[in-house]
């Protein structure tokens, strides 16, 4: 089974400008996500798609493989051009994030152990147990409740599953009923061309969560639980404590 692992890096983005390129410690964020996505054991090819000259031209000095494309709407769309042109013996195809530096190589292979072990999914996603009421209640923060086989039933950003009768203080730290979406998905070949295919859909919409369209769709979105999550870098702040981090921890 081939399995291709693709980054999709764009170069501007809203609340830190060219964030991917920042290197600060020597080394750009897009390199360190890359290095560590190449230690993942599931896959078989990692490729950066890339919008533009500059982050091909930063990915070739750190001994990456690139592919230009077009422009698009989300890193989806950019990962099936990608797909579609030079990955005719891709099987499955895995989104990551380009700005998670610190993202563990481990999370990739258990997404990708996901699909492969339910034949009936055609994409697969991560949850983790959250660890304050904070989290919970924090709309930036995704939650996926899913069924007892591992089935996605909803994602939100409002605290889900609501709890009606009991202390969530309580419940929060003996039974850990809420999970924290992991932005990070595998996809069958043939279901990232026809996602791609979809228009945005009413949940999506209301959401902002483009893995609602799937759902809407009548996907199966397979859940794994994990550990942990790596940080992404969004803002000055994220990347500033990211620069700490490795100061006291370089690698």
């Amino acid at each position: 089974m081939n399995v291709y692992g693709i980054i999709p890096a764009r170069l501007q983005s809203t609340r830190l400008p060219r964030k991917l390129l920042l290197a600060e410690t020597g080394r750009t964020v897009l390199e360190y996500t890359w290095q560590s996505a190449s230690q993942a054991k599931s896959l078989s090819h990692l490729i950066i798609a890339a919008d533009s000259d500059e982050v091909a031209s930063a990915v070739a000095g750190f001994g990456g493989r690139c592919e230009l494309t077009g422009e698009h709407p989300s890193g989806t769309d950019r990962i099936a051009e990608v797909a579609l042109r030079c990955c005719a013996d891709g099987d499955i195809f895995v989104n990551i994030q380009g700005d998670e530096p610190e993202i563990d190589p481990a999370n990739i292979d258990a997404v990708v152990q996901a699909l492969v072990e339910c034949p009936t999914a055609q994409m697969a996603t991560l949850g983790t147990p959250m660890k304050s009421l904070d989290q919970v209640r924090a709309s930036s923060c995704v939650k996926v409740v899913r069924g007892g086989d591992g089935r996605a039933l909803y994602f939100s950003r409002s605290p889900i599953p609501f709890c009606r009768d009991r202390d969530p203080e309580e419940i929060l730290v003996s039974e850990h009923p809420w999970l924290q979406h992991i932005g990070i998905y595998a996809y069958r070949r043939d279901f990232l061309f026809e996602l791609t295919k979809l228009s945005p859909s009413r949940l999506e919409k209301l959401e902002k969560l483009e893995q609602l369209r799937a759902l809407e769709a009548g996907a199966r979105i397979q859940v794994a639980i994990v550990d942990h999550h790596s940080v992404g870098i969004d803002t000055p702040e994220d990347y500033a404590r990211f620069v700490e981090r490795f100061r006291s921890n370089p690698r």
